[in-house]
């Protein structure tokens, strides 16, 4: 039995302090993500996917088909994005885990955390601009 605890409060305090982690900085996600097509989930729900291009660009979608340009860079630890219809930064905290990233939404650090569901080798899923609109 006592064994049993043992090994229950090492895992435990692994847990903790992979929770507890640096966040990326920018070097180590730019060598992680660039190339890639991520897919983030939140709360086991399909969130958005991410296309991180060469220097420093991405294209992100919500999955509806409809893609916004940006950019990233890195500004106090963070991993900030500015897309091409939302001039106002927002900034990221990514950590690796052994999953693959977390990140945590620092504008509202209770509002969203996205974990990495998957990469993907297909291109990104755009539509052109709206028709007859």
């Amino acid at each position: 039995m006592k064994q049993i605890l043992i090994s229950a409060a090492v895992v435990g305090v692994s847990a903790a302090a992979a929770w507890a982690a640096e966040p990326m900085n920018a070097a180590e996600f730019e060598a992680y993500v660039t190339g890639k097509t991520l897919h983030f989930g939140q709360n086991g729900q399909a969130y958005g996917v991410e296309e991180y291009l060469d220097n420093r660009r991405v294209r992100w979608s919500f999955l509806d088909g409809k893609c916004k340009d940006g950019v990233w860079y890195e500004d106090r630890d963070m991993i900030c994005f500015v897309y091409e219809d939302t001039p106002n930064p927002q900034c990221w905290s990514f950590f690796k885990e052994s999953s693959g990233l977390r990140a945590v939404f620092e504008n509202n650090p209770n509002a969203t955390t996205l974990y990495e569901a998957r990469e993907s080798d297909e291109p990104m899923v755009c539509l052109g601009p709206d028709v007859g609109v």
